[in-house]
């Protein structure tokens, strides 16, 4: 059945009301702290229809109400109001994030930052190569026979690797070789570059497609074959200020985010094409992951402009502030992406 205006408000009043003190709602509770114009008696009236609909429940007898899952869900996609952070909030993540000096330390910067606002557990991805286009590529010559390849991408992500070339190279056919690997994959998509690498080695000169060859394997490997997607985490403390929340699940709840796989998982299917204008919000039995149907997860993608190359997120009790978390979520994820988008 559809629910009426009243009672929409009185379970966002619910909702707001048990976030803000973690005790059960009481109808005479709601009457005294909310403009609802009615009697303790409609609201109670309210109240049971709310609780035989699947949206509250009483946690023991002669209790006051609590939020269900299904009640939470409801408060996200029509009751809550989305709070604008404040200037001196934004100005203190401007702050915070603009002295970043490289990519770990910005992922590092965004993750306590995002701890630190929200009060519950921050998960970054680093921005993935597979999302991500080569900026530039370096060839650094160690010895006659060794060099160090360099691949710097546009979101400052640095891989480096030693290669053994199968014989002495002279330094301009390493300047020469530079200048080829870069006048073909700067600027391209990593995903676009396999074919790209092939090509290198079918075009360059005899002389120089040994040494091509070589650095076309590790390019490859470097570029394409990398599975490893890197995480920080940071926040399992404040885990523990709502420890009545996980009703005995919070060991689980610790053991799951150990699990890098997990915090992927949560943070990282992010739409390849088109930015998320809205973080996606995923409550209690929403989760794929049974030890984490205790917590609510709100996340979203970040990335330079229109393109998205990472996850962030923050994990907590279902009995979250929804509205303020999800603008502060929104918020960090444009500051990361417009810090990326100057580098």
């Amino acid at each position: 059945m559809a629910l009426d205006e009243r009672k929409l408000e009185v379970l966002r009043a619910i909702v707001e009301d048990y976030v803000a003190t973690e005790e059960p709602v009481g109808s005479r509770a709601l009457v005294e702290r909310h403009n609802l114009n009615v009697s303790p008696a409609t609201v109670r009236n309210d109240m049971a229809v709310l609780e035989e609909e699947g949206y509250i429940h009483q946690p023991h007898t002669s209790a006051g109400r609590v939020p269900t899952d299904r009640g939470y869900r409801l408060f996200v996609d029509r009751l809550s109001r989305v709070k604008p952070l404040s200037p001196a909030e934004r100005r203190a993540i401007e702050r915070f994030l603009i002295g970043a000096v490289d990519l770990d330390d910005v992922v590092h910067r965004t993750v306590r930052l995002l701890a630190q606002l929200t009060r519950q557990v921050a998960v970054v991805q680093y921005p993935s190569l597979t999302r991500s286009c080569v900026r530039h590529l370096e060839l650094v010559p160690i010895s006659t026979t060794r060099i160090m390849l360099v691949v710097i991408t546009n979101t400052g992500r640095v891989e480096q690797r030693l290669v053994e070339l199968p014989g002495p190279t002279a330094s301009d056919d390493v300047t020469e070789l530079r200048r080829l690997i870069n006048a073909k994959l700067a600027g391209q998509q990593l995903g676009d570059t396999p074919a790209l690498v092939q090509a290198l080695v079918e075009e360059v000169g005899p002389m120089l497609r040994p040494a091509m060859a070589t650095l076309s394997s590790v390019l490859l490997e470097t570029l394409v074959e990398r599975h490893d997607e890197r995480i920080a985490l940071a926040g399992t403390a404040n885990l523990t200020r709502g420890a009545l929340d996980f009703q005995g699940t919070l060991r689980s709840v610790l053991e799951a985010l150990e699990e890098e796989v997990v915090l992927l998982k949560l943070i990282g299917e992010i739409e390849a094409d088109g930015r998320e204008l809205q973080p996606r919000v995923r409550i209690g039995d929403e989760n794929e992951f049974v030890d984490l149907r205790t917590t609510s997860v709100v996340s979203t993608g970040y990335g330079p402009g229109e393109t998205i190359v990472g996850g962030l997120g923050v994990l907590g009790p279902t009995r979250m502030d929804y509205p303020g978390t999800i603008a502060t979520v929104r918020a960090v994820a444009r500051y990361v992406g417009d810090l990326l988008a100057q580098n």
